[in-house]
């Protein structure tokens, strides 16, 4: 019967068109570039910073600008990636690795969130293993245990290793060491509707994970809230709430409390920085690093 299932699920996916197969979802070279960064990773050793969360991670962190900077860094980030994602990707790539520091994107979003969009993307762009299979079952999401499968198969058939992904996709750029640089464009501010702060508890608990694994290899851990648009961040009530759980697991910077930037100039949609912003926050960002002489 299992066998029955698992190969209906290739042929479904194979050979049906997305519209038919909705329970199923493998999308290898999807958003985020996520397929070049890990292909990427297997050439870097002994970073001085490690970098890692959602998409706030990999499109606000330029590998560029902390290279000027002396800083020899990789750019872990995923879309939409939950600390049940940072988890495997740390027991994939912490001791290869091996960064004196690692900066840990928080986003409240991400603690709210099913994990089902970064689980997705990641069994189609990285190996599938047992940590792949525990996932699959912890977001307890049909389509995430289907691709699971379907990218199981691809795994054992060899049918990934011709694809190579495009630097450029439309608007956006792969920079080598997981950056992704999206052409200038700019938010025009609006009115969000006011919300609660609701975390996980399975999402919390693989974040304390996350903080005891890096803890036990003595790596130095910055936790770093991104820059989000004004607007956006007002719209959650209980911001206070979220900033105090961070500062119980680590050192913690908010930097919608450090940084001053404007939602017209320097922000792309209400919670990415555009390149103008960018610039800016990573240049406070080394400026901590240098002043507290983290490295």
């Amino acid at each position: 019967m299992g066998l029955f299932y698992c190969s209906g699920i290739f042929i479904l996916e194979h050979y049906l068109p997305s519209f038919l197969r909705p329970n199923i979802s493998f999308k290898m070279g999807a958003y985020g570039h996520l397929h070049s960064r890990i292909k990427e990773v297997n050439d870097f050793k002994n970073v001085d910073i490690l970098f890692l969360g959602s998409s706030h991670t990999y499109r606000g962190f330029d590998t560029r600008i902390f290279s000027k900077n002396g800083y020899h860094t990789f750019n872990l980030g995923s879309s939409s990636q939950t600390p049940l994602q940072t988890n495997i990707l740390l027991n994939r790539y912490l001791n290869q690795l091996a960064p004196k520091l690692i900066v840990y994107e928080v986003y409240p979003g991400t603690f709210m969130s099913d994990g089902v969009e970064s689980s997705l993307d990641l069994l189609s762009n990285d190996k599938n293993d047992l940590d792949s299979f525990k996932m699959a079952f912890k977001t307890k999401n049909i389509k995430v245990l289907n691709t699971f499968i379907y990218a199981s198969i691809r795994d054992m058939l060899n049918l990934n290793t011709n694809y190579t992904e495009q630097n450029n996709k439309g608007v956006d750029t792969y920079i080598p060491g997981g950056y992704v640089e999206k052409e200038i464009s700019y938010y025009t501010p609006k009115f969000i509707d006011k919300s609660e702060i609701v975390l996980r508890d399975n999402q919390l608990d693989n974040f304390e994970e996350n903080i005891q694994k890096i803890n036990n290899k003595n790596i130095d851990l910055m936790l770093v809230y991104a820059p989000i648009s004004k607007s956006k961040y007002k719209s959650f009530n209980n911001k206070n709430h979220f900033d105090s759980l961070m500062h119980e697991h680590g050192k913690y910077y908010n930097f919608n409390e450090i940084l001053s930037l404007n939602d017209s100039l320097h922000f792309y949609d209400s919670h990415h920085l555009n390149q103008k912003g960018v610039k800016k926050f990573n240049k406070k960002l080394i400026e901590i690093l240098q002043n507290e002489s983290q490295l």
